[in-house]
């Protein structure tokens, strides 16, 4: 008896086994490509070279602004939405903010003192929109009231680069290290006018440096192939952008005593006083 209760729970043991194999589920998705792209995952930053105050005889401070919109720096900026492992920049940078990776600093102030949490910069983020709606009591009734947008990547078209160039006398080279980064947006009123630039955030660069490392930028060249992340091409200077702020005793931008073609010349002005420097330290 015992041993044909025994066949009976064992048959329907195999059974129901059978049945949940047939019926079970993938783990994940099939691999979307022809290789599984696990190389990003080990990439590490190179670290700086070791620099002596004693052999930095000559620095620049200088500000940028990246025109996302730009032919070149288009890759920053899109997919607008995540697809097929690719992110945005400003994404990028959300998403590292939302973990706890990198930390964010108030942009008021472009040295890092005030950082600020992920749902404070969020709070800071919704911005008040002007819309109509119809009550629901009667619909023939329009109604405008103002509600919340949330925070959108895409409204994200500039990002400002605050870096430092110096003249290392040891190694006998000329370098800049990017020190932070602001991502700009259009302030824009209830009516969808402009009225200026406005500055979300800072972000300490050297702190992002692991997250950029680990992160693709959709390479124009030779696509997925090209394993170009964002740390290299942030090291390789592989963007365009135009300075519209040098170090100066009265703290002020160029748009501040220069518009239109003349703020255009000064920042050329700028630029050539770099490339002057490093030319005139050489005889040939």
């Amino acid at each position: 008896m015992k041993k044909a209760l025994f066949l009976v729970l064992f048959t329907v043991f195999m059974v129901g086994f059978d049945l949940s194999s047939h019926a079970q589920v993938l783990e994940g998705p099939p691999r979307d490509g022809v290789y599984d792209k696990t190389a990003i995952q080990q990439v590490q930053p190179i670290a700086y070279p070791y620099l002596r105050e004693a052999d930095i005889i000559w620095t620049r401070r200088i500000w940028r602004l990246v025109d996302l919109r730009e032919k070149m720096n288009q890759p920053f900026y899109f997919p607008e939405r995540p697809q097929n492992g690719w992110r945005s920049f400003v994404t990028i940078l959300m998403d590292g903010l939302k973990e706890g990776t990198i930390t964010a600093y108030s942009s008021l102030s472009d040295q890092f003192l005030v950082p600020i949490t992920y749902k404070e910069l969020m709070d800071q983020l919704e911005s008040p929109q002007k819309v109509t709606l119809k009550r629901p009591d009667n619909p023939d009734i329009e109604f405008d009231t103002i509600i919340k947008k949330s925070f959108d990547p895409a409204d994200v078209k500039k990002i400002r680069l605050k870096e430092d160039w110096y003249f290392d006398r040891q190694r006998s080279v000329m370098e800049v290290r990017i020190l932070g980064i602001c991502p700009v947006m259009d302030d824009l009123d209830e009516k969808g006018e402009y009225r200026g630039p406005k500055p979300l955030f800072w972000v300490y660069f050297p702190e992002c440096r692991n997250l950029f490392s680990k992160n693709e930028m959709f390479n124009l060249q030779n696509g997925a192939a090209g394993r170009l992340t964002y740390d290299d091409v942030f090291m390789k200077r592989i963007f365009a952008s135009y300075v519209y702020k040098e170090e100066n005793v009265y703290d002020r931008t160029i748009g501040d005593y220069a518009t239109n073609v003349d703020a255009l010349l000064e920042a050329e002005k700028a630029k050539n006083r770099l490339f002057e420097f490093e030319s005139t330290l050489w005889e040939y």
